[in-house]
């Protein structure tokens, strides 16, 4: 069985930062793609980052881009989501996710495989 964890989320000023991280562990597996969603209160599940295994190409959603950077991490499975000028509109739960088949779209969230149990992440005013 494969868990994903996430940890950093918290409660920031708008124009502030946060960095968030994902580590995998459980059984070894070998991912296409890991990302970032989120799910705002009374919202669906938004695309956030992606990051490609094979070639480290990233994708960003448009609302964060220029925003937010999405890395690998040196341990094996790992992210990180680094957030700066972070808006109110941020606030949400931020989920890890990684994409086994090289086949599915990237930025779609019925594409991956493991998700992790969500950050929660708040922005005020």
């Amino acid at each position: 069985q494969v868990q994903l964890v996430e940890s950093g989320g918290g409660l920031v000023q708008a124009g502030g930062s946060l960095r968030l991280s994902c580590a995998a562990s459980g059984r070894t597996f070998s991912p296409n793609a890991m990302g970032w969603f989120r799910q705002a209160p009374g919202k669906g599940r938004e695309f956030v980052a992606a990051l490609s295994w094979n070639d480290g190409s990233t994708y960003y959603a448009d609302s964060v881009k220029g925003r937010f950077t999405i890395s690998r991490g040196n341990a094996k499975n790992t992210i990180y989501l680094q957030m700066n000028s972070l808006k109110p509109e941020d606030t949400a739960v931020y989920y890890c996710a990684a994409k086994l088949d090289p086949k599915r779209i990237i930025i779609l969230s019925s594409g991956y495989d493991y998700w992790g149990q969500g950050t929660q992440v708040t922005v005020s005013s």
